[in-house]
């Protein structure tokens, strides 16, 4: 092995370690992106998606090339890694690979002008941050209009209320809590009751409370388990007003103000700003 400094290049990420903390961040790979797809001299935008921007199949539309769209695709996918911020709207792309339509490569098109406007953007990581486990649990009911499938078949699960919808989402993030809590583990450290954070009272309510009623008898067994980690003291259910809901930059899209605001509340800065 061979010291040869300090590390500023590595697989496409761009690594600034200045007095404070370090900066990871890829804007000559987002700078290359948009070259590599003739969107270089695009008009920047302030927002990956607009919020009135609903996609489904689009079975009338008119088809693309899948392979630039499917490349297209994975590209944005391998930024994800530094941009936490375009990672719903990626994701909600990514769902048409196998018959990509004009209005979905619309869609993609307007992320690509949002990497235009926002290109050095990443994570900054500040010295002397102390390591705190936080879950936030959010869903958009009634939002979601492409079917899920697996591979055992149809595998669709209606919600039939927003408190139902937020409380299998709540136990799909207390598993991922779970998870991560024996993941730091393995590096020795130990996570106590970890806060789960839910923006819907009925849900966080439905978590707490053990008597199965009429209005929950119907939810499948296996989303209570969420109950039985409640109970256990692995989480704590807690209420956060939906202002401060983090999880909503993951969910849905949202107004340029509040995308800005959250964006920021993820520690995902602009590197312009520490030069």
């Amino acid at each position: 092995m061979s010291m040869i400094g300090e590390l500023n290049f590595f697989l496409g990420f761009q690594i600034k370690q200045v007095k404070g903390g370090i900066f990871i961040h890829q804007e000559k790979y987002c700078r290359d992106l948009l070259k590599k797809f003739k969107m270089g001299d695009c008009k920047p935008i302030s927002t990956p998606m607009s919020t009135n921007e609903h996609l489904d199949a689009d079975v009338d539309g008119k088809p693309v090339d899948q392979s630039t769209y499917r490349s297209m695709i994975g590209s944005l996918l391998y930024l994800t890694a530094s941009r936490p911020d375009i990672m719903f709207s990626v994701c909600l792309c990514a769902r048409f690979q196998a018959a990509p339509k004009e209005s979905h490569l619309t869609a993609v098109k307007r992320i690509l002008r949002y990497l235009k406007h926002t290109p050095s953007i990443g994570l900054w990581y500040p010295e002397g941050a102390k390591l705190e486990l936080l879950g936030y649990s959010d869903s958009d009911f009634a939002g979601y209009r492409v079917d899920r499938k697996s591979t055992s078949g149809e595998a669709k699960r209606v919600a039939l209320s927003t408190a139902e919808a937020e409380y299998i989402a709540a136990g799909a993030c207390c598993a991922q809590i779970l998870y991560m809590k024996q993941s730091l583990l393995d590096f020795g450290v130990v996570c106590g009751s970890v806060p789960l954070l839910c923006d819907n009272e009925s849900a966080a309510k439905i978590a707490k409370n053990p008597v199965q009623h009429s209005r929950t008898k119907h939810i499948d067994i296996r989303h209570h388990f969420l109950r039985d980690h409640e109970a256990k003291g692995d989480i704590t259910i807690t209420g956060v007003r939906s202002e401060e809901q983090l999880a909503d930059i993951f969910t849905k899209p949202l107004g340029e103000e509040t995308f800005c605001r959250l964006r920021s509340e993820l520690n995902v800065l602009d590197w312009s700003n520490f030069i």
